[in-house]
């Protein structure tokens, strides 16, 4: 009887520690999708307002029709929408027509391609 016992408590055992490590993965995963939504949606918040930079008039402190000029807000300022609590974010390759937006994750090697234009905001996971 001793021997049954303790073969069933090292199969508990086992069954427990792959319990707790299938736990952990799922948790690591799903915090990993959690960063890329909030990455997505700053890029995308940050879209909508190089937008609304480009529909105003430049008497208004706007782009006048051009995006030449937008930067993310609060570059290089603390508490500025250049680094969040998801990652660090940057403009590129501002046009007449298109601005990138690319957000780069704190503890992931992936990143967020956001390309604004006048009338859309596309939004691409690398």
């Amino acid at each position: 009887m001793g021997q049954q016992q303790l073969l069933l408590i090292v199969l508990g055992v086992i069954i427990v520690g792959i319990a707790v490590v299938v736990g952990i993965n799922l948790f690591n995963a799903n915090a990993e999708e959690s960063t890329k939504d909030g990455v997505v949606s700053d890029c995308t918040n940050l879209g909508a307002m190089a937008q609304q930079y480009y529909k105003k008039p430049t008497s208004m402190g706007g782009g006048g029709n051009d995006f030449t000029g937008w930067v993310v807000p609060g570059t290089g300022v603390t508490g500025g929408l250049d680094s969040t609590a998801y990652g660090n974010y940057a403009a590129s390759g501002a046009s007449a027509t298109q601005v990138v937006i690319t957000g780069t994750p704190h503890e992931y090697t992936w990143t967020v391609t956001t390309t604004v234009t006048p009338t859309e905001i596309t939004t691409v996971v690398n």
